[in-house]
């Protein structure tokens, strides 16, 4: 199937988008022909009348788009710009511009920072050109939050964690897999996904492959927005009578070892450890890995179950995977900085704050 007919009922969308937008006018030209010695040709031309301002849009219609895929789209659609340009003498400006299914947040970034317009079927727009600017930010397509969804949850979570504790490290998918606890094939299909981003360095061949995260700031701020739209965690409240934090730190720590239990102190109790912040912290936030065991400690603990006053807070945890990468600071073990970092960002009050001042101080990007 061409391509052009592949994505025809695309850049139909496209046009209507632009026909109920005010003041705007639309026609494309069926039939196109644009002969270049290099055989490079855009799937559609459209002419359209802003106000009083006509142009021409040069369409290249894509599935998707990837940050990874921007330099390459661009430069097609820029050779077709020039060489249309140079055939027709016409006085009008010329606008480039991407429709897609799916086009990612980084991509979009990217061809606005070169000038190039863009269309998905979420209804996000961008067109800019001599006295005329149009841009409507629509929320991403169910396909590409399904995608997020995917990366940032289960097992795939345990390989972004793998390499944001070690972003300076250049490792191969075994030794990977190893650190995160994940099968291989899960760890090439994370390493896919960044690697579409722009966010992964790959050197060698073969099983000597290795990848370095050249982006982990952008890999954590990409997670950091998807943890905050999923809202608060579920948690189970306790009061423990009689226990300060640093006592009830000091119990948890006690029993829960003693017991063999599997934990984590997270939010502003494990970050106060890390990177002070807060002049006192009055509850222990703690996830914990469910099971009869557990359940046994907390009650050595004498905790009660409360919905005010709490002073101990459970969050639980469903795998060995929710656990890896925490330290252990004074007998205490707390969350990993990264995990304590997007724990902060789901909590209330001065939580978010104390999460860019653990991430300045402690997590370093």
């Amino acid at each position: 199937m061409p391509k052009t007919e592949q994505y025809q009922r695309l850049i139909e969308q496209f046009l209507q988008t632009l026909q109920e937008l005010p003041d705007v006018h639309v026609s494309l030209q069926p039939q196109y022909e644009l002969h270049i010695k290099t055989g490079i040709r855009a799937d559609a031309l459209v002419d359209i009348r802003v106000g009083r301002k006509t142009f021409a849009l040069l369409v290249e219609a894509r599935k998707r788009v990837y940050p990874s895929d921007v330099s390459q789209v661009i430069c097609q659609i820029k050779k077709c710009e020039e060489e249309f340009s140079e055939q027709n003498k016409e006085q009008r400006d010329i606008i480039p511009i991407v429709v897609s299914e799916s086009l990612f947040q980084g991509a979009k970034e990217m061809l606005r920072e070169e000038g190039v317009g863009y269309y998905d079927t979420s209804g996000s727009l961008f067109l800019s050109a001599q006295d005329v600017y149009l841009y409507i930010d629509k929320p991403p397509t169910k396909t590409i939050e399904k995608s997020i969804r995917m990366l940032y949850s289960g097992r795939r979570s345990q390989v972004l964690h793998a390499l944001l504790t070690c972003p300076k490290e250049w490792m191969g998918v075994k030794e990977l897999a190893e650190r995160a606890q994940v099968s291989t094939a899960t760890v090439s299909q994370v390493l896919t996904a960044l690697d579409r981003f722009d966010w992964i360095a790959t050197r060698g061949q073969g099983p000597n492959k290795e990848r370095l995260l050249v982006e982990p700031s952008s890999l954590l701020d990409a997670w950091s927005k998807h943890v905050q739209s999923l809202g608060a965690p579920l948690l189970r409240r306790y009061y423990v009578p009689s226990a300060g934090t640093e006592k009830l730190l000091g119990l948890i720590g006690k029993v829960f070892e003693e017991h063999r239990v599997e934990y984590a102190v997270t939010h502003e109790a494990a970050a106060q450890r890390y990177a002070p912040f807060l002049t006192s912290v009055s509850q222990v936030r703690c996830r914990v890995l469910a099971g009869h065991v557990a359940e046994t400690a907390i009650g050595i603990l004498n905790a009660r179950v409360v919905n005010e006053g709490a002073n101990l807070a459970v969050i639980e945890g469903k795998s060995h995977g929710d656990f890896l990468f925490r330290e252990q600071h004074d007998d205490i073990w707390l969350a990993s900085p990264v995990q304590v970092y997007l724990d902060l960002l789901r909590g209330e009050g001065r939580s978010k704050e104390m999460a860019e001042h653990l991430r300045k101080e402690k997590i370093g990007f």
